[in-house]
């Protein structure tokens, strides 16, 4: 589409407040919109590839994220000096960041995101689960406003049974959740959860809610513009996971039934309405035994949003610039109809044999898989590093098929073709869910990796 049809208000350069391959990926979508891009770049990545692709890049301090990515006031000043319209910060780092978004909506700049304000909602669990309930979305059975003693905590156990989960209000990716299975084991879990979400987040509030056992971890993506159009893009399966961070992800799910997955759709757009969402958006479910509940919402483009323009067609990186700078959607909820099966790998420089440690080093061969179905995103060409100071992620593969038998075969040979020298990667750990029965079948829960799936030293290698 020519740039002319866009909003008149489209931007001509936009930051990127971020690195590696997302960072590659919000310049891609900048250039087919004929937006200039600039990048940032800390020590470790001054020669790094989304550098290379940037119109321009600007040094924004040492290596340590702290001192660069997450330095708010150095990423400020670039956009200052480079005279940018917006900033999109990516995925990770500052860009579920409440402050950091309302700084930029206090500037000059526009936020490529949702509002800070529908942001510092879904920061805290309990905010999120009153809008949530308002809507008439299923929540966990537990707390909405925060525990502040043991005895409450009691009571509710007495009351729904154990085991229960104590959670940090501001929690995700499994810090500050605290699973009790005993009564004497509330107070000490109590503290370690207040403990460790003061740490991580800077809020030291908790809730208390039923646990679920053996789970599934469903995602909807939803996209919707600041003229109250909702959309939603389909569902996402994220349950195989180790240590509650992702592994493989695939769409549609394997474990819903067609009525399951529209009210599931459809209670995301309900929550999407009532919290007032603008941008694009991840509404995120448990699921067990035939019924979902909400968990939390991630207010930002997510890792494996590239599955979801899979089956859709649909450019979300383009559309979350678009919806920035005041474009409708243009498109209703019953045109949205994904075809066939999506699934991404993470690719991240990790030793499987090795409990997943990260293996930072030179990628001295770099063979990416081609053919139908096949994309690629990344942030890396064969001789750069894989920094030691931040994600070990590499690439993903993303393979689509007519369905998810066809794609299976296809994604075996996806991974045959891939090859990667330097650093150990998490390829062979792939390979071998590719031969694993429950995976095959779509038998699994968030729990079977940590708890039911081994490797076998020769898978590893």
């Amino acid at each position: 589409m020519p740039r002319e049809q866009y909003a008149d208000t489209m931007f001509d350069r936009v930051m990127v407040a971020n690195r590696g391959e997302i960072a590659v990926r919000v310049i891609q979508a900048c250039n087919e919109l004929d937006i200039e891009s600039v990048a940032v770049y800390s020590d470790a990545d001054e020669d790094a590839r989304h550098v290379r692709l940037a119109d321009e890049a600007y040094h924004i301090g040492p290596s340590v994220a702290r001192e660069s990515y997450l330095n708010r006031d150095s990423l400020l000043e670039v956009a200052r000096k480079a005279k940018v319209d917006a900033i999109h910060p990516g995925y990770g780092f500052l860009a579920e960041s409440k402050s950091f978004a309302s700084a930029v909506e206090d500037s000059d700049f526009v936020w490529i995101g949702p509002p800070s304000e529908v942001m510092e909602q879904f920061g805290e669990k309990t905010k999120a689960r009153k809008i949530m309930r308002r809507a008439d979305v299923p929540i966990v059975p537990g707390t909405t406003e925060p525990v502040t003693d043991v005895q409450t905590i009691r009571q509710f156990a007495h009351e729904h049974g154990y085991p229960i989960a104590i959670k940090a209000d501001g929690g995700g990716g499994g810090r500050g959740l605290k699973v009790v299975h005993a009564e004497d084991e509330i107070e000490e879990q109590f503290t370690n959860a207040k403990r460790e979400g003061e740490a991580y987040f800077d809020n030291s509030n908790v809730y208390v809610e039923r646990y679920l056992e053996n789970p599934r971890h469903i995602e909807v993506q939803i996209l919707c513009d600041e003229h109250g159009n909702v959309r939603d893009l389909g569902e996402r399966d994220c349950s195989i996971q180790r240590r509650q961070q992702k592994l493989i992800e695939e769409t549609p799910s394997p474990a819903l039934t067609e009525t399951e997955r529209e009210n599931i759709r459809s209670a995301a757009r309900k929550g999407a309405a009532e919290a007032g969402y603008v941008n694009a958006g991840t509404v995120e479910f448990l699921y067990e035994d035939g019924d979902f509940y909400f968990l939390e919402v991630n207010a930002r483009i997510q890792v494996e949003h590239p599955i979801s323009e899979m089956v859709t067609g649909l450019d979300l990186v383009q559309w979350q610039l678009r919806v920035a700078a005041g474009d409708p959607l243009t498109f209703d909820q019953a045109d949205i109809q994904p075809r066939g099966h999506a699934m991404e790998f993470r690719i991240n420089a990790e030793n499987p044999s090795k409990e997943f440690a990260p293996m930072p080093g030179t990628v001295s061969r770099y063979r990416q898989p081609r053919g139908i179905g096949t994309r690629v995103d990344d942030g890396i060409d064969e001789g750069d590093k894989i920094s030691p100071y931040y994600d070990s992620l590499i690439a993903k593969f993303i393979v689509s098929a007519e369905d998810r038998l066809h794609l299976l075969q296809r994604a075996r040979r996806v991974l045959q073709e891939a090859e990667i020298e330097g650093v150990p990667s998490t390829i062979p750990f792939h390979r071998a869910m590719l031969d694993n029965d429950a995976f095959r079948n779509g038998e699994y829960s968030t729990k079977y990796i940590d708890e039911e799936f081994s490797m076998s030293s020769e898978e590893a290698e």
